[in-house]
């Protein structure tokens, strides 16, 4: 006789895959992480309040478990911000339908996706649920495509929040339509090619001087450090030729492997070469091991700065006081200062309003007048400014969410304005009385929509998407970690870089020449 065996399960409707709990849910499950204990019972809470209202269900899709602190610091910054962009869609629209928020964990590094992706199908297919959009993804993997790839051919519209590669993106055409491998994709994030040309805006001749400069990069598979260092290669240099590009090979995303020994040779060939301007394509872990192996080289006090994607983000946190001290030297000046393309930074719209403040008032002998404001500096700032509110009034109503938000690296800012663009969609699709709800298509179709007069005024920036749901001209916020001169290391925007090397147009209007550049 055969025995049904039923999966080992972690709570109702996760199942447990070796040490993982895998699945959907979004009546206050954390997957066996404490550090999204509170905001997991807090989005609960919310679905609970909307209960008995026109709703749809959105799933924030992300890895959810982890074994290192630093990351499941991050998880909880992503899934604050999911949280808070809820609670934004929800009230700050003030109209029909409402979000359900679902959490979604597809285990490390995507490996279980296609079971989630199984149970968000039915999901969108189910008239209790209706599924309405997944966002989240946050790293350029093989199985994050295939899920994305999966969900866009049954329809479900999904919004990536966080992936930088080049692979998952419809590609733009020159004559303003679009090759959508993968249809009702939209991005809120540069592209590393996107990113690359506007770390190349924002550091003009330096970054472009070829004998200075050097390309090391991981040869591992992975769609998010081969892409950046395909966009690095394409920055067009100038002068006399430096080294040639300088690979490594990680063995994971996530494991250190041999890299620490590649990169002692790797920073002796750089201290030869002549080079003081590194470009590294990798991942945030193999980064701070190089940036430490670089400190270390004696190279008659050569001072290198390392330029990276929007995954050194996370970087800082990684951080020790003893990094931060080989970094400095030991005669406390800085010897690395590593600088990367953020996708956000808390500090970037009050800075840079400051600064054109000060050059209009030196141009026009007079202070400027509200009108007189940049709209790509005064809309983002204050969207900025709402989100502060919304982090206050839920403390003010007692709501925890555990630690933060910590802004700084950027996570809760993206996933929020995520959430923020869903939330934009689902209300301009819907037709008819309060009770009907927009199908799938209809969201998917609002993406391109999204610019102009119905532009989204991100925390990250002006979010307009082009006919392939590519964020136009997206600017990066340009980010240092300078070791400073003692204590611990310090996070400092350092401006504003434009893929297309001038700011958004006003009212985000996406010319039409702009696909040829």
């Amino acid at each position: 006789m055969s025995v049904l065996k039923t999966p080992d399960t972690c709570t109702d409707g996760i199942e447990r895959i070796g040490d993982e709990c895998v699945g959907v849910n979004g009546e206050g499950y954390d997957f066996g992480t404490p550090e999204i204990a509170a905001v997991a019972r807090a989005i609960a809470r919310e679905n609970k309040r909307i209960d008995g209202r026109p709703h749809v269900t959105v799933a924030v899709m992300l890895p959810l478990q982890s074994d290192r602190t630093a990351l499941r610091r991050q998880m909880r910054s992503d899934v604050q911000g999911a949280y808070l962009g809820q609670r934004q869609a929800n009230e700050g629209e003030g109209e029909p339908p409402k979000i359900r928020l679902v959490l979604a964990n597809p285990g490390r590094d995507y490996r279980h996706q296609g079971k989630v992706v199984d149970t968000l199908l039915r999901m969108a297919d189910s008239s209790r649920d209706r599924l309405r959009a997944v966002t989240g993804f946050n790293l350029s993997l093989d199985e994050t495509e295939k899920a994305v790839a999966r969900l866009t051919r049954h329809k479900v519209p999904v919004l990536a929040s966080r992936i930088s590669g080049d692979r998952l993106a419809n590609k733009d055409r020159p004559d303003g339509t679009a090759e959508p491998r993968f249809p009702g994709l939209a991005r809120i994030i540069p592209t590393n090619h996107d990113a690359a040309r506007a770390l190349a805006d924002f550091n003009g001749e330096r970054g472009r001087e070829n004998r200075r400069t050097v390309l090391v990069y991981d040869k591992r598979a992975d769609g998010y450090s081969q892409s950046l260092a395909r966009a690095f290669s394409g920055i067009e240099e100038k002068g006399p030729p430096g080294p040639a590009a300088m690979p490594f090979e990680s063995p994971a995303i996530h494991e250190a492997g041999s890299t620490g020994n590649q990169f002692t040779q790797t920073a002796n060939n750089i201290c030869d070469s002549g080079a003081d301007t590194v470009y590294f394509a990798g991942r945030t872990l193999h980064l701070r091991i190089f940036a430490l192996k670089l400190a270390q080289v004696d190279c008659a006090n050569r001072h290198y700065t390392l330029i990276s994607g929007s995954d050194a983000a996370s970087l800082r946190q990684d951080m020790s006081a003893k990094d931060w001290a080989h970094l400095r030297g030991e005669d406390g000046r800085a010897k690395v200062t590593v600088q990367y393309a953020a996708p956000a930074h808390p500090d970037a719209w009050r800075t840079e309003l400051a600064d054109w403040r000060r050059e209009w008032k030196a141009d026009h002998d007079r202070s400027p007048a509200e009108e007189d404001l940049p709209q790509y500096l005064t809309e983002p700032k204050a969207a900025l400014d709402t989100l502060r509110k919304r982090i206050e009034t839920t403390r003010g109503e007692g709501i925890r969410l555990g630690s933060g938000p910590n802004l700084e690296d950027s996570r809760t800012m993206l996933v929020y304005d995520g959430l923020v663009t869903i939330g934009k969609a689902l209300h301009q699709a819907q037709k008819g009385g309060a009770e009907a709800v927009p199908s799938r298509e209809d969201v998917g179709r609002q993406w391109s929509l999204l610019q102009s007069r119905h532009r989204v005024r991100g925390t990250s920036g002006l979010i307009c998407l082009t006919s392939g749901g590519n964020a136009y001209d997206k600017p990066a916020a340009v980010v240092e970690l300078d070791p400073g001169q003692r204590g611990r290391g310090k996070l400092k925007f350092v401006g504003l870089g434009w893929p297309t090397g001038r700011e958004q147009p006003k009212n985000c209007v996406i010319p039409g020449r702009s696909f040829q550049e």
